[in-house]
């Protein structure tokens, strides 16, 4: 058993060593474990410690030395611990010493209360195990011991202490049922490790020779009696079962197993047996490249830091979600899980929770839940909201609790004195730690007043706590009123719903529009003309005060972009002279351009544009070669015959490409498709297939770059109207992993105000919009949360030019009375641990950019988007020689990195060019 327990293998030939030394141990008994290794004392002379020698003599002033420094350094320790006791190296260090030093009394108490804090390793399990197996000599204190070990196995489940556990249970088989003590803890050893690839193959072995060591006990007669082969034939009975249990099992060395198996063995292998060895042995093969894997990475350095920090507590996180404790009904596996999480991960909140709610599904006593509440409140939670749900959580099941066919019981005020408590802890406690309480909307508040008036029938004291709530902050809020209204419209009276509506209009600020509409709708059902009028004369005067206050607002906005926009300007202005200045200091008198440079500088080639770039082509500024031409109208761009430079390359593409000008009077039968991946191969041919379907295609223009690369966008052509209409039901469909955008093909020069965007981007009271949720949240899913609420029409969730979620969605309902029911119940709801907005749609203004003056100039340098995917903006080319340019326009650097001319850059008009001679522009350029 001791190569076992060290993890190495056995053959079949080492069986009699082994089973002796067991049959030893199962004979020898108790006396075996009562042998103790004894301590002399410092003075005994055998020790040498009274010797004269001299060398000895300052060896020992050096100890003495060490022990001070020790001991000093202990008591420092214990002060560190008695501040903060939560020091998880401090612990370590002190236990280290004590062991050192010898000081069992200091150093048991060290362990114990290091163990009440946090869960300990298996080093320290293991050697706290070991000093006190050594000073365990009654019978008393081996019950100690194993109460020790059980207190090991409940902090991680590790093959090496229960294997440590087996073995030093076969040291009291001597005692009244010591032989069935140490089956049971074997039996607990092989449920809880048994199946460990690696380490199990020890455990069960080290069973089946205890069982083994048994047998050779139970052979000692010759002439066994009808009783003794009774005995001998369980016990065989027994072993055959532990080896055909172990080779149903993928472990570590099985087929040394099996091939033991085989020699034990008198009869045949059984073909189940057999059968269940095979496909165990598949399971290995498959797990054996994980686990050499896990076995490197454990060898490194990084992975031993991490073990030593993290203790593998973020994985037993994950084990217990994964648990399926709500299926799994055996409580003791339950609950121990859960203690073992939450003593590794303490910080987690939800551990918590889950951990009262196994303790209330398996009906554990109210004192113990209770005391795991209080141990989680002094967990040291990392967020205010954190306390807030452990307390909804207790309060939940103190709730579960009350009987309220009772007027008054013990639950029902214990539950009430919750509630108290639960607010003024929030109160006193988080908001001092925290500086906010963590439940602004106080929904511990609501709950309690919702239990007052559904469950008690207190309205009174409903109204008090939401009295309460609203001078928290929450009277400017719409939905906080409107819940109020809804509990006092189902258990109270008309008077107080209507003075409640009457101070939600006076007080809302956010959503006045819809209280004042509830108002009326009860004033219309329930109330006299006097009331209806009351109701319409505070309705008007309100809305009109917030119609003011929003023009009012509405204009500073204005007027604080308009500086904004004059500050950019200045400041775009500035840039541009500083830098014309720059340029003027740097030319030089009396410098001529040669005539060959003059020609081909200023006039032999165009003037090239910077182009935009595709994500990931390089930060720097393209090489000439490298420029786009949108050359989607023209057709792919062929390379020239022979080599050329990288100049006349570029100008070669831009000249030899045939033009093939854009026919406006084919854009009803044509659609403009846009948002498609730039790796797509043979576009043509893929988008011919797709929109096959929607009738004939005549014509497919595919954009390239002058490189020959894809730029995402094309033109298709139909031969009628009707299947350019169909094609635009196309609109969104996924291709290659994107969302391919389809619109009308429209001049954007003739037609500035056409948009594509097709939802709409006003007020829509019998919408939603939600933010906050999962990027994995489905649509299905989404729907199933809404419709409880009311006749979901329509879900859109919002993705981006890929394709990717951003977490944010729009539902429709059948009516706005569905659509604010849910803006009240769903506000803050917690869709996979994300707690979600929601709120009435109604999207900000889209900001049009503005349209650039006529003329020439304004038109060459506007931004691109300003002409749409077809502009002109870059592709039209000034001829305008560059050293004129440099004189009469200095460069200016616009916002988004792009070189551009100064006109662009200035406030003023451009002004009308002067006309010259020939001779005078000679002059002008050859000047200087």
């Amino acid at each position: 058993a001791g190569r076992a327990a060290r993890g190495q293998p056995r053959r079949p030939a080492e069986r009699g060593g082994r089973r002796a030394e067991l049959h030893k141990m199962a004979a020898a008994g108790a006396e075996a474990a009562a042998e103790e290794e004894k301590r002399l004392p410092e003075g005994d002379p055998e020790s040498g410690g009274d010797s004269d020698d001299e060398g000895d003599s300052d060896s020992s002033g050096d100890g003495e030395d060490e022990e001070k420094e020790n001991e000093a350094e202990i008591q420092r320790l214990e002060e560190q611990l008695s501040i903060n006791a939560f020091d998880y190296n401090c612990h370590l260090d002190l236990i280290k010493l004590l062991r050192q030093e010898g000081e069992l009394v200091k150093l048991r108490r060290a362990r114990q209360k290091m163990s009440e804090l946090f869960p300990l390793t298996e080093e320290i399990w293991l050697d706290w195990l070991k000093d006190e197996i050594k000073m365990a000599s009654e019978i008393s204190e081996r019950e100690k011991v194993y109460e020790l070990f059980e207190r090991a196995v409940k902090d991680y489940i590790c093959p090496e202490i229960w294997l440590e556990y087996a073995q030093y249970s076969i040291g009291g088989i001597g005692q009244e049922g010591g032989i069935e003590k140490v089956r049971s803890i074997f039996e607990r050893a092989l449920t809880a490790v048994g199946l460990h690839v690696t380490k199990g193959t020890a455990l069960w072995e080290a069973y089946r020779e205890f069982e083994n060591a048994i047998l050779e006990t139970a052979q000692v007669s010759l002439i066994p009696s009808p009783e003794q082969q009774q005995v001998l034939c369980s016990q065989l009975e027994k072993i055959h079962t532990l080896f055909r249990r172990q080779l149903g099992i993928p472990l570590l060395d099985m087929e040394a197993s099996y091939a033991e198996y085989e020699e034990w063995s008198e009869e045949p292998i059984p073909e189940t047996t057999i059968k269940n060895y095979k496909k165990a042995l598949q399971q290995l093969e498959k797990c054996k490249p994980y686990e050499e894997a896990l076995n490197l990475k454990y060898q490194s350095e990084f992975f031993k830091y991490e073990v030593e920090v993290l203790d593998f507590r973020t994985s037993l996180f994950f084990f217990v979600w994964f648990f399926q404790d709500r299926q799994l009904k055996v409580k003791e596996l339950v609950l121990s899980a859960h203690d073992r999480a939450v003593r590794n991960c303490p910080w987690t909140v939800g551990l918590w929770i889950r951990y009262l709610l196994a303790m209330e599904r398996h009906r554990v006593e109210h004192s113990i839940i209770s005391e795991m509440f209080e141990k989680a409140l002094n967990a040291g939670f990392i967020q205010a909201t954190d306390y807030v749900e452990i307390w909804q959580a207790y309060l939940d099941y103190l709730r579960r609790r009350v009987d309220f066919t009772q007027d008054s019981s013990k639950e029902l005020e214990e539950l009430r004195s919750a509630f108290a408590r639960a607010v003024e802890y929030l109160k006193q406690e988080v908001e001092e730690r925290f500086s906010e309480s963590g439940d602004p909307s106080c929904t511990i508040m609501q709950n309690w007043a919702r239990v007052e008036a559904r469950l008690c029938n207190n309205m009174q004291k409903a109204r008090e706590l939401w009295d309460n709530i609203m001078t928290k902050g929450n009277a400017k809020y719409a939905n906080m009123w409107l819940e109020y209204y809804n509990l006092e419209r189902a258990h109270g009276d008309t008077q107080h719903c209507r003075k409640a509506l009457h101070r939600a209009v006076q007080c809302t600020s956010d959503y006045p529009e819809h209280v004042c509409e509830v108002l009326l709708t009860l004033e219309r059902i329930e109330g006299t003309l006097e009331d209806w009028d009351a109701a319409v004369q505070k309705t008007e005067n309100r809305l009109a005060r917030v119609n003011e206050q929003r023009a009012k607002a509405a204009e500073k906005e204005a007027a604080l972009a308009k500086q904004e926009e004059e500050r950019a300007e200045q400041r775009k202005q500035a840039r541009a002279e500083k830098k014309a200045s720059k340029k003027a200091k740097k030319t030089k008198i009396g410098d001529k351009r040669k005539a060959d440079e003059d020609d081909e500088g200023e006039w032999g080639q165009e003037e090239e544009l910077p182009s935009k770039r595709h994500k990931g082509e390089g930060d720097g500024v393209l090489p000439e070669e490298d420029m786009e031409v949108e050359t989607g109208l023209f057709g792919r761009s062929e390379k020239p015959d022979g080599p050329t430079t990288p100049k006349e390359k570029a100008s070669t593409s831009r000249k030899d490409i045939p033009k093939v000008l854009h026919d406006s009077s084919k854009d009803k039968v044509t659609v403009f498709v846009s948002n498609l991946s730039y790796t797509m191969a043979e576009p043509e041919a893929k988008l011919r297939e797709l929109f096959g379907s929607c009738g004939e295609v005549v014509e497919i223009r595919a954009v390239f770059n002058n490189k020959g690369t894809f730029r995402g966008y094309c033109y298709v052509q139909f031969r009628e109207e009707e299947a350019a209409r169909q094609a635009l039901a196309l609109d969104r469909t996924a291709v290659e992993g994107r969302p391919m955008f389809v619109s009308p093909c429209v001049d954007k020069n003739k037609n500035p105000d056409f948009k594509v965007f097709r939802y709409s981007t006003t007020l829509e009271k019998h919408k939603l919009f939600i933010s906050g949720l999962p990027f994995s949240c489905t649509k299905e899913e989404l729907e199933e949360v809404c419709k409880a609420h009311g006749n979901v029409k329509d879900i859109r969730l919002v993705t981006n030019r890929a394709g990717k979620p951003k977490g944010l969605a729009y539902v429709e309902y059948e009516n706005e009375a569905q659509a604010s029911q849910a803006v009240l119940k769903m506000d803050g709801l917690t869709v996979k641990d994300h707690v979600i907005k929601v709120m009435i749609s109604n999207p900000p203004l889209r900001k049009l950019p503005e349209r650039p003056e006529p003329g020439r100039a304004s038109l060459a340098l506007a931004p691109r988007h300003i002409y749409g995917a077809r502009g002109k903006g870059r592709t039209q080319l000034s001829m305008m020689p560059r050293a004129l340019q440099r004189q009469s326009n200095p460069v200016a650097k616009a916002e988004n990195g792009m070189v551009q001319n100064s006109p662009a850059a200035s406030c003023d008009p451009p002004a009308e060019p002067k006309k010259m001679s020939n001779a005078d522009f000679a002059k002008m350029l050859l000047k200087k």
